[in-house]
């Protein structure tokens, strides 16, 4: 069977048969989308091996000495080139194997559900190369995708020591010449500086700047002319050690004018809209996070025992476990619905991205604080318990939210089109046939993808978000499908509940004015109360979308997306509807019935998630 495409085929083990729980306690919940599946994600895992196994590259052992010795993972990254995954960092029109985004979400979260070290310093090189896919560049871009598919690493060089995420502050300079540009100045906390033989880099070619005095340059190293660059030194962080963090400074370094992407002035826009895919990408690095994390403390927890009893069978930890995979849960419906509508909805992109790139590494942290309380002392050992993963997956997830734009960054996104969000949302169109199209490509996890379109990518969503806009009439739908099954009943109460409150949301959205210096702090517990909204309409938009025979997920997710509204804005900051969530009496045999569900997927070697997924690891012993 071949695994994933490459210059070097490997034959991968067929994945182990799903296997049932050997507990009669432990009731299997139907699959929630039995007809989709992560394919790609249950072949890579197969290939990577058991990450039990102390002597392969990707097993947790290797993760942890690297670490240790903060040591780039080299023998992972070589294997990884040699199976293939490169090719997913290339649009099939340039001769590469990617042909939808969802693929990367897959790939990305396998490998950072062994180690998020590897998934960055590896899955780096689609960063550095996605502005070149946006600008579509004929010759440029067929050039870049022979070299990566070569396995040639590719940095991005926005930043620099001074002026951080300030992209309109930049000195690097690009002068031109006769038949290019010779470039001066510093890049610094770029990932893959170093290892990378090309760097995308944004540089001032209008001594003015401003909005189009910046372009894009593809610099590669290996044609520059010795002494005309150097490389800085890696950069000690607390997480992802083993990461190139470094940077690159030149001076006078000669290209040409073919190393020009897109045209001149185009560098910020490119930039903006190649982050909202990339935005929209790096929720796998937190879902393969949240299911080490909780995989890690529910083991901990059905072996450990504390007052003569199972810390499992304890109530306050078994609810823990079972509100963090909800969370999980929660989390993978955004992404998965993030991921299509870069190709469905690529318009509407800077509302999408902005959410996804807040909400899911925000969750996650939230989440891993959460099962360190279940791990205790053994959260805060680097080698004597499961090789110290869990305080290095801590550490390494901090860095997620920062990536690509960070948490204020997002919500600063979204606070700038809280007019045009508001006045779209109750627009009269929004029930359209055209908009009912376009919700169920996105939310179907079966339905073919159309091509990607970058030329349809906007810096601002005009029309506000069809997904968002889908919120009430997903919620119609679910109370009439209620009115025929009870077990819906809870799941719609709690689905009117957040739609009234979405409205009221986009009411007080209308009025926040933006004020000098920026958007006021209301306006930022707004964004963060429109984030829970937005993935309520997800989860919504994939129940109503595909084949759903058990409501307990989407009961648990929208419980959870309600305690997070309520967290985002709180009655203090003015009324909004209650009662939040579900009542407890409902609330405790839900968890409890979530809890199993979590506990069979586990035994049965699958991928925490909505989707069946089987992994390497395999049952427990």
């Amino acid at each position: 069977m071949t695994v994933l495409p490459g210059r070097r085929t490997r034959q991968g083990p067929e994945p182990a048969p799903t296997r049932e729980p050997a507990s009669a306690s432990v009731t299997r919940e139907p699959s929630s989308v039995p007809v989709a599946r992560w394919p790609l994600a249950e072949r890579l895992d197969a290939w990577l091996g058991d990450p039990h196994d102390s002597t392969g590259p990707f097993g947790y052992a290797t993760a942890a000495r690297e670490d240790a010795a903060e040591e780039f993972p080299s023998a992972a990254c070589a294997a990884l080139d040699e199976l293939g995954v490169q090719h997913y960092y290339v649009p099939a029109q340039y001769g590469g194997t990617l042909t939808s985004l969802p693929q990367l979400l897959e790939l990305i979260r396998t490998l950072a559900r062994r180690d998020l070290t590897t998934a960055v310093g590896h899955g780096k090189t689609f960063l550095g190369a996605v502005c070149i896919w946006v600008a579509e560049e004929g010759a440029g871009a067929a050039r870049l995708a022979a070299l990566v598919r070569a396995g040639e690493p590719v940095s991005l060089g926005l930043t620099e020591r001074a002026h951080g995420s300030d992209l309109m502050a930049g000195e690097v300079v690009a002068e031109p010449t006769a038949d290019g540009y010779r470039i001066s100045g510093e890049k610094w906390l770029i990932n893959n500086a170093t290892r990378g033989r090309l760097v995308c880099l944004l540089a001032r070619t209008a001594p003015e700047g401003g909005p189009r005095g910046f372009s894009l340059l593809l610099v590669d190293k290996a044609e520059l002319p010795a002494g005309t660059f150097r490389t800085l030194p890696k950069v000690p962080t607390l997480g992802i050690r083993g990461a190139d963090i470094s940077g690159i400074a030149l001076d006078g370094a000669p290209v040409g004018r073919e190393c020009l992407v897109g045209r001149e002035g185009e560098g910020p826009e490119t930039v903006l809209k190649a982050l909202q895919i990339t935005r929209s990408l790096c929720t796998a690095l937190s879902l393969g996070a949240a299911d080490h994390g909780l995989r890690l403390a529910h083991g901990f927890a059905a072996e450990r025992e504390l007052y003569g009893r199972r810390m499992l069978d304890l109530p306050l930890v078994r609810r823990t476990l079972a509100e963090c995979y909800g969370d999980l849960l929660a989390a993978e419906a955004v992404s998965a619905v993030a991921a299509r509508s870069i190709h469905t909805l690529p318009g509407e992109l800077s509302v999408t991205s902005a959410v996804a790139k807040y909400l899911v590494p925000t969750l996650v942290d939230r989440m891993l604080l959460r099962l360190r309380g279940v791990l205790g002392a053994r959260a805060f050992l680097s080698d004597y318990h499961a090789h110290g993963r869990f305080q290095k997956l801590e550490r390494d997830h901090r860095i997620v939210g920062i990536f690509d734009g960070n948490t204020m960054v997002n919500l600063y996104a979204l606070t700038a089109q809280f007019r045009t969000l508001a006045r779209e949302f109750t627009a009269p169109d929004r029930h359209s046939d055209r908009h009912a199209d376009r919700e169920a490509d996105t939310f179907s996890l079966v339905r073919a993808l159309p091509d990607l379109r970058p030329d349809r990518l906007s810096l601002l969503a005009r029309r506000g978000s069809t997904l968002m806009a889908s919120l009430p009439g997903n919620t119609a739908a679910l109370e009439r499908a209620a009115a025929g099954d009870v077990r819906l009943a809870a799941a719609a109460r709690t689905a009117r509940t957040l739609t009234a409150a979405c409205g009221e949301l986009h009411a007080r959205m209308g009025a926040a004015r933006l004020v000098p210096g920026g958007a006021p702090a209301e306006s930022f517990e707004l964004a963060r109360g429109y984030s829970a909204c937005f993935a309520a309409a997800c989860a919504l938009g994939l129940w109503r979308h595909n084949s759903q025979p058990s409501p307990l997920w989407l009961q648990a997710v929208l419980d959870r997306l309600s305690s997070a509204l309520e967290e985002a804005v709180p009655g203090s900051t003015g009324p909004l509807p209650r009662p939040w969530g579900l009542e407890e009496e409902v609330r405790e045999p839900l968890y409890e019935r979530l809890l199993e569900r979590m506990a069979a997927q586990y035994a049965a070697g699958e991928l925490f998630s909505l989707l069946p997924c089987r992994i390497a690891e395999g049952p427990p012993c």
